[in-house]
């Protein structure tokens, strides 16, 4: 048997500058946010029952949006766990009242009943999860947050699905991960503060597995420098409309470029006459999406560790956004550290995904670009 919990929650605060959704529900639908993890864990169960083994998988779930709708939509097997849920009404949007709590009752009940426990969530749905089930069932992420910066998630929904199969066949290796979070409200004032909460068994299948977030190493400090100084010129030599991603690297040509951007956060400049000005700081997908007809520049960098270029802490940068962006306005820019192999994309669009992969330009240093696999 296998277990499926459900944060409906999770991710909401992406697409709209929150950096998470712990304790902003309310403020993420206020700034037009709508759930987003449904859709992706269908996208893991649609995947799912297109392998032969999904007929003979049982799951243990929750009632309702913690995992028997979508269950019953794709007509898998599944016992459910009892769990009252409550719903309210938030600015014309039905969201169930769910927390942390539910997600650790139900954890709680699976324990000695499944070979594995396969959540749909964030950092802080693993770190629930951990607390109560430690090392004593695997625990596998479907990405549904924003950060996600544990090792414990699948790089998409339908590589999860894959891994699930991986994992029924014993062809998964189980190894310890770290499940790590990030304090939301000092994220959302552009302050990391990380923490390592533990270790979990997760089933690891090489290139459908993320591992962890990487911090910067202090001894490329100079590298940053020079390469941000040198991004920065030649941006201020190009008019026009720039969308600024987040991270440390873009930070720093942010600096540079002489506006008071967010670390943590995307940045709406103009550039004209060598001069850069801020038109909308921590923009949401919806400023984004107001500018996309002026043939913007995006220029983003790869997650340490995580190697994405989207769909990890940056989902201002939609489908709906990137569609919309021909890919040669795309500037890829990070040091020859963060590049470990292949870069990812993930959107929940396969259309957008499809078009971005291939190859692209990464800037490594002031002097030199790198040809880098985009999969």
């Amino acid at each position: 048997m296998i277990g499926l919990i459900v944060n409906p929650i999770a991710g909401m605060g992406g697409r709209v500058a929150l950096k998470g959704t712990d304790g902003v529900v309310d403020e993420a639908i206020r700034r037009g946010a709508r759930p987003v993890s449904p859709e992706l864990v269908r996208l893991f169960l649609r995947e799912l029952s297109h392998y032969g083994e999904a007929k003979s998988i049982t799951f243990l779930t929750g009632p309702g949006p913690l995992g028997e709708d979508y269950l019953r939509e794709f007509g898998f097997n599944f016992e459910v766990i009892p769990l009252e849920i409550r719903y309210r009404d938030v600015e014309g949007v039905k969201i169930p009242d769910t927390t942390a709590e539910h997600t650790k009752k139900l954890a709680r009940e699976m324990l000695g009943r499944v070979e594995l426990i396969v959540f749909a969530g964030g950092d802080g749905t693993a770190r629930d999860l951990l607390e109560i089930v430690d090392r004593k069932v695997p625990i596998l992420g479907i990405p549904t947050g924003v950060k996600m910066y544990s090792g414990v998630f699948a790089v998409s929904p339908e590589k999860a699905a894959e891994v699930l199969v991986k994992f029924l066949h014993g062809e998964a290796k189980i190894e310890e991960r770290e499940v790590r979070d990030i304090d939301e409200e000092s994220f959302r004032r552009d302050e990391v503060r990380a923490r390592t909460y533990g270790r979990a068994l997760v089933p690891v299948v090489e290139g459908l597995v993320q591992g962890n977030k990487e911090a910067v190493r202090i001894d490329e400090a100079e590298e940053l420098e020079a390469l941000a100084e040198a991004v920065a010129e030649e941006i201020l030599e190009s008019d026009g409309i720039y969308f600024l991603g987040s991270g440390s690297t873009l930070k720093r040509i942010k600096e540079r470029l002489g506006i008071e951007g967010t670390l943590l956060g995307v940045d709406i400049v103009e550039v004209q006459d060598g001069e850069a000005r801020l038109l909308v700081k921590d923009a949401t997908e919806r400023d984004l999406l107001k500018f996309v007809d002026k043939n913007p520049r995006v220029v983003v960098t790869v997650v340490g560790g995580l190697n994405f270029l989207f769909g990890r802490g940056n989902q201002q940068f939609s489908a709906e956004v990137l569609r919309r962006i021909p890919k040669e306005n795309i500037l890829v820019v990070a040091t020859p550290d963060k590049i470990k192999g292949p870069v990812r994309v993930y959107t929940g669009d396969r259309e957008v995904d499809g078009r971005l992969r291939g190859y692209i330009r990464v800037r490594v240093s002031p002097w030199m670009e790198k040809l880098v696999k985009v999969i």
